[in-house]
């Protein structure tokens, strides 16, 4: 924990759900001792935050340590299926996953906007909070900033993780080999579904549910049944798409995949439909990219399908000798063409 951290007491009340933040929140006096120590270290209940020192002391580990970090600044703050704080925390977690690791600790800064409402951060921490537990990962440092209207959206969140790599560890997409099996783990394009939905206010019915979520019990089975996985990715900006393009680049081979294979719920298929996306374009928040050895696809199917999360996993394709193209997607019709690596994406501001 830095000093941004530190929380002694002092008279300033910042209770209250109707307050709004101000510029004294971030400069290190009463005002931001207090809403530490009022607001964050509360509900962020985590022992490592104990003993308030400038950098947290963790244990000892057996073998190596996988490290990522990234930055949250969705809009909306908040969507069906999550928040930036539910976000931030499933995100960095399962960049550590498709690594190969058990994600355990996890460091938090927050940029916060000047006016931003108090009642908007309680509710994003014990999103924070309840996903960490959920998770079973240690919030052990964090930061707070407050920047002055205009000079950001209301929140944005900046994350590290910390995880201990398991063996087996998946070689990567340098080691795929013709034959090798894609999976995917459930529904694709839910998140950047719902982001735009939401954003805006397309009044769909249902509405789209992005499907923000830990991706651990999924690594943990395909583990469980000793299945010979090549490379794991979290599909999140550019979808599927950008994951096999990525992969592409790190393998002399071809990546094929069958459009009628891939799973897309009926709202996604109707919204990308109207508005002209590509489900495999659109990002992703708890959808597992796989490659398994040649044979090994039924048997990851079967372990991944005993998770919850993973019921509608599904083989979409298959590693092939270079051809013309590095990614080729059969489509409905039966034609076989060049899946097109995303430019950008369609909506920014989805993570």
């Amino acid at each position: 924990m830095n000093e941004h951290f530190i929380s002694p007491a002092c008279p300033v009340d910042l209770s209250l759900d109707h307050e709004r933040l101000t510029l004294a929140h971030g400069e290190g006096g009463r005002a931001m001792r207090r809403l530490i120590q009022q607001q964050i270290l509360p509900r962020l209940r985590s022992p490592a935050l104990d003993g308030m020192a400038d950098a947290a002391h963790l244990p000892a580990c057996r073998g190596p340590l996988a490290f990522t970090t990234d930055a949250f600044v969705v809009s909306p703050l908040f969507f069906p299926g999550g928040d930036i704080g539910r976000l931030a925390v499933f995100g960095s977690v399962n960049d550590l996953v498709a690594s190969g690791a058990r994600p355990r600790w996890l460091s938090l800064a927050f940029i916060l906007e000047e006016g931003l409402e108090l009642s908007t951060l309680q509710r994003v921490l014990d999103s924070i909070a309840a996903a960490a537990q959920m998770s079973c990962v240690e919030i052990v440092a964090g930061d707070t900033k407050v920047v002055p209207r205009g000079a950001a959206d209301r929140l944005f969140i900046a994350t590290s993780g910390v995880g201990e790599l398991i063996d087996p560890i998946p070689p990567g997409p340098h080691g795929l080999q013709p034959g090798d099996e894609l999976i995917v783990s459930g529904p694709i394009a839910r998140h950047g579904v719902a982001i735009l939905a939401c954003r805006e206010n397309l009044r769909l019915e249902p509405a789209p549910v992005s499907d923000c979520a830990p991706l651990i019990a999924l690594a943990e089975a395909l583990r469980t049944a000793k299945i010979p996985v090549r490379a794991m990715r979290d599909a999140t900006r550019g979808g599927v798409a950008a994951v096999l393009h990525e992969w592409a680049e790190q393998c002399p081979h071809t990546l094929a995949i069958d459009e009628p294979a891939l799973p897309v719920t009926a709202e996604v298929r109707g919204v990308c439909e109207l508005l002209g996306l590509d489900p495999l374009h659109v990002a992703n928040e708890g959808t597992l990219m796989i490659a398994v050895a040649a044979g090994a696809g039924p048997r990851a199917i079967a372990a991944l399908r005993q998770v919850p999360l993973a019921a509608q996993a599904a083989l979409i394709g298959r590693v092939q000798p270079r051809r013309v193209a590095p990614v080729t997607v059969r489509r409905s019709l039966g034609v076989e063409q060049a899946l097109d690596e995303p430019h950008g994406s369609p909506q920014p501001r989805i993570c």
